[in-house]
């Protein structure tokens, strides 16, 4: 029977890792050209007499490793101690060919132990261990068990240690490491620990059977816990429809869901009800409760959580019940399946339950727009589990929704990224999602503008706008040939699918196309829907609108935000040039288009109103804190107040995030709002109602502390042996295969997951050393390499992710390592990245989720943690690795953010001051300009407006009270110095922008105060 891919991939995974293990530790040798002590970084022991007697230098090259343990009877204990150990000779090469080492025999000693009451170190086995690396060729090595009593904790207590103790003129320097060391403690019955640095639980397991001493532990039966060298947790892959929930059997295709969605979703709520009755009733609680002992509070917090399930069931109940009702709603959603039908290409059939289960939720609020839309729902799953598509099915279904209500222009969604990168894989899915609605829009002739995306992330990846003329500011030369080459976004036509894609500026109507050429595209050749300058998504407002979170920015500054929170002034009449907006000097018609002679066609306040978004999404929400997540707090209540103050609603918010951790404190932080969380945990960490944990591997991470040498040697051996590993696959199959246990046939298939590795930095400092190291310190070759990181530019991550997409045929020619930063944590998604080394632990826990779900997305991924065991943190989360893997988001730091900052205040007040300017007072005046002090004194004059009210109006846009004395009156201050300057402008200030005490951020990031840079 042939050999089962998973069971392949997971085989190949396991060998891959011996590989790495066994030359760390030195199983395959017996011979070096080189001190050992200089070569190996796991299993070794330097001599006491050389340990630092600094405790965290001591850490980097232990002379002791040991386990921490708690015996279940009072003292005195006996056990017996089983220690294993080798050491390296140096000898003289033949024919005098230098100096060589040779690998000792190992030793396997078992002593028994008598520990009385109140030992402090008492040693034992030296002699007997000593007389066994005499034997074994290493003469003059000593080493001994200590043990010491540290009951005096108020339970009894023992640290059981192996020390090397080697003198230090008994051997050579080199020679005096001990290798190959494991203690293991026997016939000791011992009671858990339990992990206080995490509250008690229902769902999870807190105890820990021993802790280890500069080393990881291991339990091989009751009475036998062994060190090891490094920790190793397999984590496993969840499926989503399984055999214990009726779900299996519905039939949540789009196919049928396009036909007939009320009595599928009924029966899917149906059977959600029927499992809570099945594993959240009292009598499943209070039946778990008994069996697993629970303490009163746990069973407490597993009633609080079954009330969650059931509010979850009630908002279940309300969305069918109300696709039934609303003929336009249900009409949406049969769109929306046709859609998503066709931009999923025959890759996947249907929906995961979780999937439809949250849109059926969302759904009540897009008719009843009452307290339920004020609800910021946030959606929280397993990286992989297809939170994306989840989240694209919903804007879809929004963007039909509106034109079936009469919504036929304007933006639908504004979805924000907090990276300065924005994936182009997730572009790619925006388009190919909404190219599809436009098919079915055009198929069942729905009338407005077509459905179309733009990609809102201006300077330095797509251009702010396009002059007609190079200038030092913006130098965009239209007549340069390759000029609209560089901002190509998408990689394949969201239409059909063909690479065939190419770039043009058109003069005509002034844009940036992107065109397919393929033969039969339905694109017919006209420019494909998507939009990638600036000035153009002002123009045309695309349907949904993608882009990094600092563009929030430009309302102080840009006219042309208007349309993201209201409709435009007009439409001009010039076919192609799209929607106008404020008069200027340089645009007195209010057209974007370049000396655009057209007249504009004003839009009536009511229909300006229909513009307004329904949604805004946020991504990576756990990403909004510290200084970032203060200054967005301002700008978010901004956004909604003016979109309030001028169409009377506020969007409805969406988040997708790593970790429940705190979300209610950030989202009534940011948002000011209540949130909540689809779906909610199940009864179990390993299960609920919309996923189960499989016996199919993963992701295996490994924990390494290297010893005695640099983080940046165990980086660079690791991606050396690697990479020769896998290089044997190609060279050698039959010989690897054999090894693995791996049948032939999956050779090709395993080079293509295994073959590219990912070598993960927290700072850009890290990856870029880790880059160069590739060139002097990895001999393999050819090696290519790529880097990502912010500052990488565009085209090249362009490139990069195309290659790891379409890798070359031939291996050799393929990226083979890929050095990357937090850039890759967010929305890259490769399946066949597998293989990653992480340096050092990321200082979040958020992070490091993110980064290591890069790997193992659809096939079995292994990740090495090489710990800066120097570190306090990274020490700490060594000795609880194990639960830091399998409960990960228990360990995600409370996330610090606050908008109670004066400091953002003072930056925040003139984006609301400017904003209110540009968006409400300059629409009322009487010219239609606010662009000059003496036009904004004039208009000032003439409405009566004062600093007072203003004041109150700022500060009420940024979400101050005014019972928030100190923050309203620093709100009130620079309000009453800008109407100062406003009526006394001594200064010759003559643009408005000129009287703020500072100019607006230009970015959600400026925040520290900028100083002038030379090179004097």
């Amino acid at each position: 029977m042939t050999q089962d891919a998973v069971d392949a991939q997971s085989r190949f995974v396991d060998w891959l890792d011996s590989q790495v293990t066994a030359e760390g530790r030195g199983d395959r040798d017996d011979v070096l050209d080189a001190d050992p002590a200089g070569v190996y970084w796991l299993g070794r022991l330097a001599p006491e007499s050389e340990a630092a007697t600094v405790r965290r230098e001591r850490r980097m090259d232990p002379c002791a490793i040991g386990l921490r343990v708690r015996p279940e009877g009072e003292g005195p204990w006996t056990l017996r101690a089983r220690v294993r150990a080798l050491a390296w000779n140096q000898v003289r090469g033949s024919e005098g060919r230098g100096e060589k080492w040779e690998k000792t025999a190992s030793i396997d000693v078992v002593l028994p132990i008598e520990v009385p009451l109140g030992a402090a170190g008492a040693a034992f086995g030296g002699r007997q261990i000593a007389e066994a690396l005499d034997a074994a060729g290493a003469v003059g090595s000593c080493a001994e068990v200590r043990v010491t009593d540290e009951s005096w904790r108020g339970s009894p207590e023992l640290v059981v240690e192996l020390v090397n103790t080697t003198p230090e003129g008994s051997r050579q320097r080199g020679e005096r490491h001990l290798f190959e060391v494991e203690l293991t403690v026997l016939d000791l019955l011992t009671t858990p620990f339990l992990l206080e640095s995490l509250p008690e639980s229902f769902r999870y397991d807190r105890r820990l059977p021993a802790i280890g001493i500069n080393c990881g532990v291991a339990v091989r039966s009751a009475n036998e816990l062994v060190t090891t060298d490094q920790v190793v947790v397999d984590r496993y892959r969840p499926e989503y429809t399984f055999e214990r929930t009726d779900a299996r059997l519905l039939p949540l295709t789009f196919e049928n869901l396009a036909q007939e969605p009320v009595a599928t979703l009924a029966r899917l709520v149906e059977a959600y009800e029927a499992w809570g009755l099945e594993h959240w009733s009292s009598e499943a609680l209070q039946r778990r409760a008994t069996e697993e002992s629970w303490k009163p509070e746990m069973l407490q917090e597993a009633v609080e959580a079954a009330a969650e399930h059931t509010a979850e069931l009630q908002r279940l109940r309300a969305g069918a019940a109300v696709l039934e009702r609303d003929a336009d709603l249900r009409q949406a959603f049969q769109l929306m399946n046709r859609a998503m039908r066709r931009a999923a290409r025959g890759r996947y059939a249907g929906w995961r339950p979780f999937q439809i289960g949250f849109i059926l939720s969302v759904l009540p609020s897009l008719v009843n727009e009452g307290e339920d839309w004020q609800q910021v729902e946030i959606v929280w799953f397993a990286t992989g589990g297809g939170k994306t598509e989840t989240y694209l099915g919903l804007l879809v279904l929004a963007a039909f929704y509106d034109r079936l209500r009469g919504k036929l222009a304007g933006i639908t969604a504004w979805s924000r990224f907090p990276l300065r990168m924005l994936s182009l894989q997730q572009t790619q899915r925006f388009a190919d999602a909404l190219a599809a609605a436009e098919l079915v829009r055009r198929e069942c002739m729905i009338g407005g503008e077509p459905i179309s995306l733009g990609y809102f992330i201006g300077a330095g990846a797509t251009p702010n706008e396009v002059p007609t003329a190079p200038t030092d500011h913006n130098p965009i030369d239209v007549d340069e040939p390759r000029m609209a080459d560089r901002y190509q976004v998408l990689t394949a036509c969201p239409f059909c699918g063909s690479k065939e894609i190419r770039m043009k500026f058109h003069r005509g109507d002034w844009t940036l196309r992107h065109l397919c050429v393929a033969t039969g595209c339905p694109s017919e050749g006209k420019p494909l829907p998507v939009y990638v300058v600036d000035q153009e998504i002002y123009r045309f407002l695309p349907t949904v609108v993608i882009g990094t979170l600092d563009k929030a920015a430009l309302i102080a500054m840009q006219g042309g935000m208007r349309g993201f929170f209201e409709g435009p002034a007009g439409r001009c009449s010039r076919p192609g040039h799209g929607f106008t907006y404020a008069k200027r000097a340089k645009r007195p018609t209010g057209c974007l288009v370049p000396d655009c002679p057209g007249d504009t066609t004003p839009l009536a306040a009511r229909d300006r109103a229909r513009f307004a978004p329904s949604f805004r999404l946020q991504d990576e929400l756990h990403l909004l804190r510290d200084s970032l997540g203060a200054v967005d707090s301002h700008y978010e209540s901004l956004l909604d107040a003016l979109q309030t103050e001028l169409t009377g609603r506020a969007p409805k918010i969406i988040a997708s995030s790593a970790t429940l951790t705190g979300f209610e404190r950030q989202v009534k932080v940011l948002y000011n709002r209540r949130g909540r969380v689809f779906p909610v945990p199940g009864p179990s960490a390993r299960e609920s109602f919309w996923s189960r944990e499989t016996d199919r591997l993963l992701r295996r991470f490994v924990a390494v502390w290297p010893r005695g040498v640099t983080l940046e040697w165990v980086s660079d051996r690791t991606t050396t042996i690697l990479q020769q590993s896998v290089r044997r696959l190609l060279d050698e199959p039959q010989a690897v295969c054999a090894q693995a246990g791996v049948d032939l046939v999956h050779v090709p298939m395993l080079l293509n997951l295994y073959g590219t590795h990912v070598v993960y930095g927290n700072t850009v400092r890290d990856v870029e050393a880790a880059r160069r190291s590739l060139g002097t310190q990895v001999p393999v070759s050819p090696l290519n390499a790529a880097q990502l990181t912010g500052q990488t530019p565009f085209e090249e991550v362009r490139e990069t992710l195309q290659r790891l997409l379409r890798p070359e045929a031939n291996f050799l020619e393929r990226l083979h390592v890929v050095t990357a930063s937090s850039m890759i944590s967010h929305g890259v998604d490769v399946d066949r990245l597998n293989v990653m080394t992480v340096l050092g632990v990321p200082l979040t826990t958020a992070e490091f989720i993110q980064a290591t779900a890069r790997v193992g997305r659809a096939h079995p991924g292994l990740v090495y943690v090489i710990h800066k065991i120097g570190r306090e943190r990274d020490s700490a989360v060594f000795s609880q690795f194990r639960p830091f893997i399998e409960q990960g988001d228990r360990f995600v730091e409370p996330i610090p953010i606050t908008r109670a900052s004066r400091r953002v205040l003072e930056l925040t007040t003139s984006a609301a001051i400017e904003s209110r300017r540009l968006f409400v007072h300059e629409p009322r005046s009487a010219g239609g300009r606010l662009t000059t002090v003496d036009l904004l004194r004039k208009f000032t004059t003439q409405t009566g407006l004062t600093a007072e009210e203003e004041a109150r109006a700022c500060a009420a846009a940024l979400g101050v009270a005014e019972q928030h004395h100190l923050a309203f009156s620093d709100v009130s201050r620079q309000l009453e110095t800008y109407f100062m300057r406003l009526e006394n402008p001594g200064d010759g200030a003559k643009w408005p922008n000129q009287l703020l005490a500072r100019a607006p951020m230009r970015s959600l990031r400026d925040v520290e105060a900028q100083i002038p840079v030379s090179d004097d």
